[in-house]
Protein backbone atom coordinates (compact mmCIF):
# COMPACT_ATOMS: atom_id res chain seq x y z
CA UNK A 1 0.00 0.00 0.00
CA UNK A 2 1.22 3.50 -0.63
CA UNK A 3 2.40 5.47 1.68
CA UNK A 4 0.18 8.58 2.57
CA UNK A 5 1.51 12.21 1.03
CA UNK A 6 3.35 14.48 3.46
CA UNK A 7 2.07 18.27 3.39
CA UNK A 8 4.30 20.89 2.91
CA UNK A 9 3.61 24.50 4.00
CA UNK A 10 6.20 27.05 1.87
CA UNK A 11 6.23 30.03 4.26
CA UNK A 12 7.89 33.35 2.05
CA UNK A 13 7.00 31.31 -1.13
CA UNK A 14 7.55 34.45 -3.16
CA UNK A 15 11.71 34.79 -2.45
CA UNK A 16 14.14 33.25 -3.71
CA UNK A 17 14.28 29.85 -1.67
CA UNK A 18 10.17 29.75 -1.68
CA UNK A 19 10.39 29.99 -6.00
CA UNK A 20 13.47 27.22 -5.71
CA UNK A 21 11.65 25.17 -3.12
CA UNK A 22 8.37 25.33 -5.82
CA UNK A 23 10.10 23.91 -8.51
CA UNK A 24 12.13 21.22 -6.51
CA UNK A 25 8.44 20.12 -5.90
CA UNK A 26 8.07 20.08 -9.52
CA UNK A 27 10.91 18.28 -10.97
CA UNK A 28 10.06 15.73 -8.14
CA UNK A 29 6.87 14.75 -9.48
CA UNK A 30 8.56 12.94 -12.29
CA UNK A 31 10.46 10.71 -9.71
CA UNK A 32 7.97 7.71 -8.46
CA UNK A 33 10.98 6.92 -6.51
CA UNK A 34 10.77 9.63 -3.98
CA UNK A 35 8.46 10.11 -1.63
CA UNK A 36 4.96 11.96 -2.11
CA UNK A 37 5.16 15.82 -1.06
CA UNK A 38 1.78 17.55 -1.13
CA UNK A 39 1.89 21.13 -1.43
CA UNK A 40 -0.56 22.53 1.38
CA UNK A 41 -0.13 26.03 1.70
CA UNK A 42 1.88 29.02 0.41
CA UNK A 43 2.81 32.22 2.29
CA UNK A 44 3.90 35.61 1.91
CA UNK A 45 3.99 39.15 3.35
CA UNK A 46 2.60 40.95 0.55
CA UNK A 47 3.82 39.93 -3.05
CA UNK A 48 -0.04 39.41 -4.19
CA UNK A 49 0.61 39.25 -7.87
CA UNK A 50 3.44 36.60 -7.42
CA UNK A 51 0.88 34.41 -4.90
CA UNK A 52 -1.54 34.81 -7.44
CA UNK A 53 0.53 33.13 -10.02
CA UNK A 54 1.25 30.69 -7.66
CA UNK A 55 -1.33 29.42 -6.98
CA UNK A 56 -2.77 28.56 -10.24
CA UNK A 57 0.27 27.24 -10.94
CA UNK A 58 0.78 24.84 -8.37
CA UNK A 59 -2.67 24.42 -6.84
CA UNK A 60 -2.12 24.67 -2.91
CA UNK A 61 -4.65 23.94 -0.81
CA UNK A 62 -4.42 27.58 1.16
CA UNK A 63 -2.66 30.57 0.24
CA UNK A 64 -1.72 33.34 3.54
CA UNK A 65 -0.62 36.56 3.39
CA UNK A 66 0.78 38.05 6.55
CA UNK A 67 0.16 41.70 5.58
CA UNK A 68 -3.91 42.08 6.63
CA UNK A 69 -3.94 44.68 4.61
CA UNK A 70 -3.33 43.01 1.14
CA UNK A 71 -6.07 40.61 2.36
CA UNK A 72 -9.22 41.49 0.41
CA UNK A 73 -7.43 42.32 -2.76
CA UNK A 74 -5.67 38.63 -2.84
CA UNK A 75 -9.31 37.65 -1.94
CA UNK A 76 -10.38 39.17 -4.74
CA UNK A 77 -8.53 38.00 -7.12
CA UNK A 78 -8.52 34.38 -6.12
CA UNK A 79 -12.42 34.42 -6.08
CA UNK A 80 -12.98 31.74 -8.98
CA UNK A 81 -9.96 29.92 -7.63
CA UNK A 82 -10.50 26.29 -5.34
CA UNK A 83 -8.35 27.83 -2.24
CA UNK A 84 -8.81 29.03 1.19
CA UNK A 85 -7.25 32.50 1.65
CA UNK A 86 -5.95 33.59 5.42
CA UNK A 87 -4.13 36.66 6.23
CA UNK A 88 -2.44 37.70 9.42
CA UNK A 89 -1.51 35.45 12.77
CA UNK A 90 -3.86 32.74 11.78
CA UNK A 91 -1.08 31.88 8.97
CA UNK A 92 1.27 30.22 11.49
CA UNK A 93 -1.08 28.05 12.05
CA UNK A 94 -0.92 26.48 8.74
CA UNK A 95 2.83 25.30 10.28
CA UNK A 96 1.00 23.68 13.01
CA UNK A 97 -1.16 21.88 10.23
CA UNK A 98 1.62 20.65 8.04
CA UNK A 99 3.89 17.50 7.92
CA UNK A 100 7.03 19.80 6.88
CA UNK A 101 7.51 23.37 6.84
CA UNK A 102 9.91 25.10 4.87
CA UNK A 103 10.81 28.86 6.29
CA UNK A 104 11.98 30.88 3.33
CA UNK A 105 11.03 34.13 5.50
CA UNK A 106 13.35 36.97 5.25
CA UNK A 107 14.73 38.08 8.86
CA UNK A 108 13.31 38.68 12.31
CA UNK A 109 9.96 37.78 10.93
CA UNK A 110 10.73 34.07 10.64
CA UNK A 111 10.65 33.54 14.19
CA UNK A 112 7.12 32.50 14.93
CA UNK A 113 7.43 30.10 12.03
CA UNK A 114 10.20 28.53 13.42
CA UNK A 115 8.84 28.13 16.99
CA UNK A 116 4.97 26.93 15.14
CA UNK A 117 7.01 24.48 12.94
CA UNK A 118 9.38 22.97 15.85
CA UNK A 119 6.79 22.71 18.94
CA UNK A 120 4.22 21.03 16.35
CA UNK A 121 6.10 17.41 15.92
CA UNK A 122 6.50 17.32 12.01
CA UNK A 123 10.19 18.95 10.02
CA UNK A 124 11.32 22.04 9.56
CA UNK A 125 13.05 22.90 6.97
CA UNK A 126 15.03 26.18 7.62
CA UNK A 127 16.49 28.69 5.65
CA UNK A 128 15.85 31.32 8.01
CA UNK A 129 19.01 32.05 9.73
CA UNK A 130 17.85 34.57 11.83
CA UNK A 131 15.27 33.24 13.93
CA UNK A 132 18.08 30.41 14.74
CA UNK A 133 20.30 33.78 15.64
CA UNK A 134 17.67 35.66 17.81
CA UNK A 135 15.84 33.04 19.29
CA UNK A 136 19.21 31.16 20.15
CA UNK A 137 18.75 28.94 23.41
CA UNK A 138 15.28 28.36 22.81
CA UNK A 139 15.20 26.51 19.44
CA UNK A 140 16.87 22.58 21.12
CA UNK A 141 13.84 23.29 23.70
CA UNK A 142 11.34 23.88 21.28
CA UNK A 143 13.14 20.66 18.86
CA UNK A 144 12.48 18.56 22.24
CA UNK A 145 8.73 19.69 23.24
CA UNK A 146 7.54 18.92 19.71
CA UNK A 147 9.73 16.15 18.87
CA UNK A 148 10.54 17.62 16.07
CA UNK A 149 13.04 17.17 13.19
CA UNK A 150 15.33 20.44 11.97
CA UNK A 151 17.11 20.30 9.00
CA UNK A 152 19.13 23.43 7.94
CA UNK A 153 18.91 24.46 4.27
CA UNK A 154 22.09 27.13 4.12
CA UNK A 155 24.12 25.94 1.72
CA UNK A 156 26.98 25.97 4.28
CA UNK A 157 25.06 24.13 7.46
CA UNK A 158 23.62 21.65 4.86
CA UNK A 159 26.70 20.55 3.92
CA UNK A 160 27.70 20.15 7.92
CA UNK A 161 24.59 18.44 8.70
CA UNK A 162 25.55 15.71 5.85
CA UNK A 163 28.99 15.36 7.09
CA UNK A 164 27.96 14.87 10.74
CA UNK A 165 24.48 12.77 10.66
CA UNK A 166 23.52 12.22 13.62
CA UNK A 167 26.20 10.40 14.96
CA UNK A 168 27.45 10.49 18.28
CA UNK A 169 31.13 9.16 17.98
CA UNK A 170 31.56 11.67 15.22
CA UNK A 171 30.30 14.50 17.16
CA UNK A 172 32.66 13.52 20.08
CA UNK A 173 35.47 13.22 17.53
CA UNK A 174 35.36 16.35 16.14
CA UNK A 175 37.77 19.21 16.28
CA UNK A 176 36.01 21.85 14.32
CA UNK A 177 33.52 23.17 11.84
CA UNK A 178 35.24 24.95 8.99
CA UNK A 179 32.36 27.58 6.89
CA UNK A 180 33.13 28.56 4.10
CA UNK A 181 32.51 31.76 2.44
CA UNK A 182 32.81 33.08 -1.15
CA UNK A 183 34.07 36.85 -0.11
CA UNK A 184 31.34 38.71 -1.55
CA UNK A 185 31.54 41.09 -4.19
CA UNK A 186 34.50 43.49 -2.44
CA UNK A 187 36.93 40.60 -2.24
CA UNK A 188 39.93 41.97 -2.67
CA UNK A 189 39.02 45.23 -2.68
CA UNK A 190 41.23 48.34 -0.93
CA UNK A 191 39.69 50.19 2.01
CA UNK A 192 40.00 53.44 -0.87
CA UNK A 193 37.69 50.83 -3.12
CA UNK A 194 35.19 50.40 -0.55
CA UNK A 195 34.64 54.09 0.47
CA UNK A 196 32.93 54.14 -2.74
CA UNK A 197 30.83 50.85 -2.96
CA UNK A 198 27.21 51.88 -4.00
CA UNK A 199 23.94 49.51 -3.24
CA UNK A 200 24.22 48.33 -6.83
CA UNK A 201 28.00 47.07 -6.29
CA UNK A 202 26.98 45.34 -2.87
CA UNK A 203 23.56 43.83 -4.81
CA UNK A 204 25.71 42.18 -7.16
CA UNK A 205 26.94 38.74 -5.60
CA UNK A 206 29.27 36.72 -7.77
CA UNK A 207 28.61 33.26 -7.20
CA UNK A 208 25.41 33.40 -5.65
CA UNK A 209 21.39 35.10 -6.26
CA UNK A 210 19.56 35.93 -3.51
CA UNK A 211 17.66 38.05 -1.84
CA UNK A 212 19.05 41.70 -1.13
CA UNK A 213 19.17 41.48 2.62
CA UNK A 214 21.31 38.15 2.07
CA UNK A 215 23.24 39.22 -1.04
CA UNK A 216 24.10 42.44 1.61
CA UNK A 217 24.88 40.72 3.81
CA UNK A 218 27.24 38.75 2.18
CA UNK A 219 28.70 41.75 1.15
CA UNK A 220 29.86 42.96 4.98
CA UNK A 221 30.65 39.28 5.46
CA UNK A 222 27.98 39.25 8.40
CA UNK A 223 26.37 36.74 6.65
CA UNK A 224 28.83 34.36 7.72
CA UNK A 225 28.91 36.30 11.29
CA UNK A 226 25.04 34.49 11.30
CA UNK A 227 25.81 31.53 10.09
CA UNK A 228 28.82 30.84 12.53
CA UNK A 229 25.99 31.64 15.06
CA UNK A 230 23.93 29.54 13.33
CA UNK A 231 26.29 27.00 13.63
CA UNK A 232 26.89 27.18 17.17
CA UNK A 233 22.79 26.70 18.14
CA UNK A 234 22.50 24.13 15.40
CA UNK A 235 25.31 21.38 16.55
CA UNK A 236 26.24 22.82 20.01
CA UNK A 237 29.97 23.28 18.77
CA UNK A 238 31.48 26.00 20.58
CA UNK A 239 32.51 29.26 18.71
CA UNK A 240 36.14 28.80 19.33
CA UNK A 241 35.82 25.43 17.13
CA UNK A 242 33.96 27.23 14.21
CA UNK A 243 36.25 28.56 11.41
CA UNK A 244 35.84 30.83 8.20
CA UNK A 245 37.66 30.24 5.31
CA UNK A 246 37.18 32.25 2.07
CA UNK A 247 36.34 30.23 -0.91
CA UNK A 248 35.83 32.13 -3.96
CA UNK A 249 35.13 29.12 -5.70
CA UNK A 250 31.68 28.20 -3.86
CA UNK A 251 32.31 24.84 -4.60
CA UNK A 252 33.30 23.65 -0.78
CA UNK A 253 30.13 24.33 0.84
CA UNK A 254 31.78 23.65 4.76
CA UNK A 255 33.95 21.10 6.30
CA UNK A 256 34.13 19.40 9.34
CA UNK A 257 37.43 18.35 10.79
CA UNK A 258 38.23 15.63 13.63
CA UNK A 259 40.50 15.16 16.15
CA UNK A 260 43.02 12.98 14.36
CA UNK A 261 43.27 15.39 11.28
CA UNK A 262 41.02 14.23 8.90
CA UNK A 263 38.87 16.63 6.88
CA UNK A 264 35.28 15.61 5.26
CA UNK A 265 33.76 17.83 2.46
CA UNK A 266 30.74 18.12 1.17
CA UNK A 267 30.83 19.45 -2.43
CA UNK A 268 28.78 20.67 -5.58
CA UNK A 269 28.42 23.48 -8.02
CA UNK A 270 26.56 26.26 -6.40
CA UNK A 271 22.79 25.63 -6.34
CA UNK A 272 20.38 26.25 -3.65
CA UNK A 273 17.84 23.63 -5.18
CA UNK A 274 20.51 20.70 -3.91
CA UNK A 275 20.08 21.73 0.00
CA UNK A 276 16.16 22.21 -0.50
CA UNK A 277 15.73 18.89 -1.80
CA UNK A 278 17.35 17.11 0.69
CA UNK A 279 15.86 19.41 3.83
CA UNK A 280 12.58 18.04 2.02
CA UNK A 281 13.33 14.68 0.96
CA UNK A 282 16.52 13.37 3.27
CA UNK A 283 16.75 10.81 4.34
CA UNK A 284 16.24 10.19 0.19
CA UNK A 285 18.46 12.30 -2.18
CA UNK A 286 16.56 14.09 -5.61
CA UNK A 287 17.33 12.26 -8.82
CA UNK A 288 17.48 15.49 -10.38
CA UNK A 289 21.52 16.42 -10.32
CA UNK A 290 21.43 20.33 -9.01
CA UNK A 291 24.51 19.94 -8.47
CA UNK A 292 26.65 17.84 -10.11
CA UNK A 293 30.47 18.59 -11.02
CA UNK A 294 31.76 18.30 -14.73
CA UNK A 295 35.48 16.79 -13.23
CA UNK A 296 36.92 16.56 -16.79
CA UNK A 297 37.19 20.27 -16.73
CA UNK A 298 39.98 22.07 -14.64
CA UNK A 299 39.00 22.72 -11.51
CA UNK A 300 40.78 24.98 -8.38
CA UNK A 301 39.96 25.51 -5.16
CA UNK A 302 41.43 28.65 -3.35
CA UNK A 303 41.11 29.13 0.48
CA UNK A 304 42.14 32.39 2.24
CA UNK A 305 41.31 33.89 5.61
CA UNK A 306 39.07 36.43 5.90
CA UNK A 307 39.73 40.02 6.06
CA UNK A 308 38.29 41.59 9.43
CA UNK A 309 39.79 44.59 8.98
CA UNK A 310 37.97 45.10 6.06
CA UNK A 311 34.80 42.84 7.21
CA UNK A 312 34.17 43.91 10.84
CA UNK A 313 31.65 42.54 11.15
CA UNK A 314 32.42 38.69 11.12
CA UNK A 315 34.56 39.01 14.18
CA UNK A 316 31.45 41.42 15.91
CA UNK A 317 29.76 38.14 15.27
CA UNK A 318 32.15 36.28 17.35
CA UNK A 319 31.86 38.83 20.12
CA UNK A 320 28.03 38.60 20.00
CA UNK A 321 27.76 35.21 20.36
CA UNK A 322 30.14 34.79 23.43
CA UNK A 323 27.47 37.03 24.97
CA UNK A 324 24.75 34.58 24.70
CA UNK A 325 21.64 34.31 22.80
CA UNK A 326 20.71 38.11 24.09
CA UNK A 327 24.06 39.03 22.16
CA UNK A 328 22.71 37.24 19.22
CA UNK A 329 19.36 38.30 19.08
CA UNK A 330 20.92 42.23 19.78
CA UNK A 331 23.20 41.46 16.99
CA UNK A 332 20.51 40.13 14.34
CA UNK A 333 18.08 43.09 14.84
CA UNK A 334 21.06 45.99 14.59
CA UNK A 335 22.37 44.44 11.60
CA UNK A 336 18.25 44.44 9.76
CA UNK A 337 18.45 47.90 11.00
CA UNK A 338 21.77 48.47 9.30
CA UNK A 339 20.68 47.06 6.45
CA UNK A 340 17.35 48.77 6.12
CA UNK A 341 19.45 52.17 6.40
CA UNK A 342 21.60 51.17 3.23
CA UNK A 343 19.14 50.14 1.26
CA UNK A 344 17.43 53.95 2.25
CA UNK A 345 20.69 55.37 1.72
CA UNK A 346 20.69 56.29 5.25
CA UNK A 347 23.96 54.75 5.80
CA UNK A 348 27.19 54.36 3.69
CA UNK A 349 28.38 50.80 2.74
CA UNK A 350 31.10 51.51 5.30
CA UNK A 351 28.91 52.38 7.93
CA UNK A 352 27.16 49.26 7.97
CA UNK A 353 29.99 47.36 10.07
CA UNK A 354 30.10 50.40 12.33
CA UNK A 355 26.35 50.78 13.48
CA UNK A 356 26.95 47.27 14.01
CA UNK A 357 30.14 47.91 16.02
CA UNK A 358 28.24 50.91 18.15
CA UNK A 359 25.18 48.93 18.42
CA UNK A 360 26.20 46.40 19.98
CA UNK A 361 29.27 48.65 22.36
CA UNK A 362 25.61 49.51 23.83
CA UNK A 363 24.11 45.99 24.40
CA UNK A 364 21.72 45.55 27.57
CA UNK A 365 22.68 42.24 29.25
CA UNK A 366 19.88 40.45 28.98
CA UNK A 367 18.68 36.63 29.53
CA UNK A 368 16.47 34.58 27.17
CA UNK A 369 13.73 32.53 28.83
CA UNK A 370 10.59 33.04 26.46
CA UNK A 371 9.47 34.05 23.14
CA UNK A 372 8.27 37.65 24.29
CA UNK A 373 12.12 38.05 25.61
CA UNK A 374 13.59 37.60 21.93
CA UNK A 375 10.49 40.05 20.87
CA UNK A 376 11.52 42.98 23.55
CA UNK A 377 15.44 42.47 23.43
CA UNK A 378 14.77 42.84 19.42
CA UNK A 379 12.53 45.66 20.04
CA UNK A 380 14.80 47.22 22.05
CA UNK A 381 18.34 46.50 19.88
CA UNK A 382 16.12 48.28 16.96
CA UNK A 383 15.53 51.61 18.97
CA UNK A 384 19.10 51.38 19.95
CA UNK A 385 20.62 50.96 16.43
CA UNK A 386 18.08 53.57 14.84
CA UNK A 387 19.49 56.36 17.20
CA UNK A 388 23.07 54.91 16.02
CA UNK A 389 21.78 55.44 12.57
CA UNK A 390 20.97 58.82 13.67
CA UNK A 391 23.93 59.89 15.28
CA UNK A 392 26.37 58.74 11.89
CA UNK A 393 24.62 60.42 9.36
Amino acid sequence: MPQKARTLTVFGSTGSIGTQTLQVLADAKSCDDLAEIELFAIVANGSVDILVEQVRRHRPSVVGIADVSRYKELKGLLAKESVEVLCGDEIYDLARQSDLVMNAVTGFAGVPVTEAALTSGGRLANANKESIVAAGDLVEPWRIQGKSELIPVDSEHSAIYQVLGSSELANRSLKRLVITASGGPFRGYSQEELEAVTLQDALEHPTWRMGPKNTIDSSTLANKGLEVIEAHYLFAVPYDQIEVVVHPQSVVHSMVEYSDGTVLAQLSMPDMKLPISLSLYHPQRSLTPYGAMNWREHLSLEFFPPDHERFPALELAYEAGKLGSGGTCWFNASNEIAVESFISGALAWKEVAKLLELSMDRYEKCNIWSVEDVISIDRRAREVARTVVEEIS
